[in-house]
């Protein structure tokens, strides 16, 4: 039997290295790389070509649904991997928007061994699989997932917004200043200056603060990692 190959993307290592233990062990599974943002996570889904990609939502640089979206749009078939979330967020909005982007998988980081390794079996194989729980919550409802609003995202605000300018949210809700975002995109500082005001615009919020505030209520960052910064 073919040996699954696994792609892990969390940006804490303890994590990283305990889903490597559960998932080796079985024999089922070779883990080929791990990734500790969302942007070397589509970097490194395009070098290894993994059978399947593990992402957490909240990473540092890239979220994880911006990355799932870049790696479904940019790894092309026969070495398109499949996506599984594992997240510590399970509300409906955060699973509307992942059904939305074709992901095949959403698991909540409480969840069994036993159950992981059945999800990226069933993932690799071409089925779609949800928390035992989730799946429960939303049966019924898979029809209306793509349009469906929910508390924790404002889909239809980020939908405006480019894919340059999510980059640019994302690293000025993390703190960044323009400089350290234009070395960390390869831009310039004017060009960080006018998609920051482009966001600005499109989302009407006129301060960092705001910015920062939406990014966490749209699941693009965690609260912690705010916290972390302001400590």
């Amino acid at each position: 039997m073919k040996r699954i190959t696994v792609l892990l993307a969390d940006d804490h290592a303890v994590v990283r290295e305990g889903l490597r233990a559960l998932l080796e062990i079985t024999g089922d599974f070779d883990v080929v790389g791990e990734a500790t943002n969302g942007l070397q996570a589509v970097e490194l889904a395009n070098e290894l070509h993994p059978d399947v990609v593990v992402l957490d939502l909240a990473m540092p640089q890239l979220n994880g649904l911006e990355a799932a979206r870049r790696i479904l749009q940019q790894v092309t078939p026969p070495s398109h991997p499949k996506i599984m979330i594992l997240s510590a967020h399970a509300d409906d909005a955060y699973v509307e928007h992942v059904a939305a982007l074709g992901v095949s998988g959403y698991l909540i980081k409480q969840t069994s061994a036993q159950i992981l390794a059945k999800a990226i079996k069933e993932i690799y194989n071409g089925k779609v699989f949800y928390s035992p729980s989730i799946a429960k919550r939303m049966c019924g409802q898979r029809q209306e997932l793509p349009s469906r609003t929910g508390r924790g995202i404002r889909k239809k605000s980020v939908a405006h917004l480019t894919t340059r300018e999510l980059e640019v949210l994302q690293l000025v809700a993390e703190g960044r200043a323009n400089k350290e975002v234009a070395s960390d995109l390869n831009i310039s500082i004017k060009t960080v200056e006018k998609h920051r005001q482009s966001v600005m615009h499109k989302l009407n919020i006129h301060d960092t603060s705001g910015l920062t505030r939406y990014a966490i209520s749209a699941g693009i960052i965690e609260s912690s990692v705010q916290c972390t910064i302001i400590a």
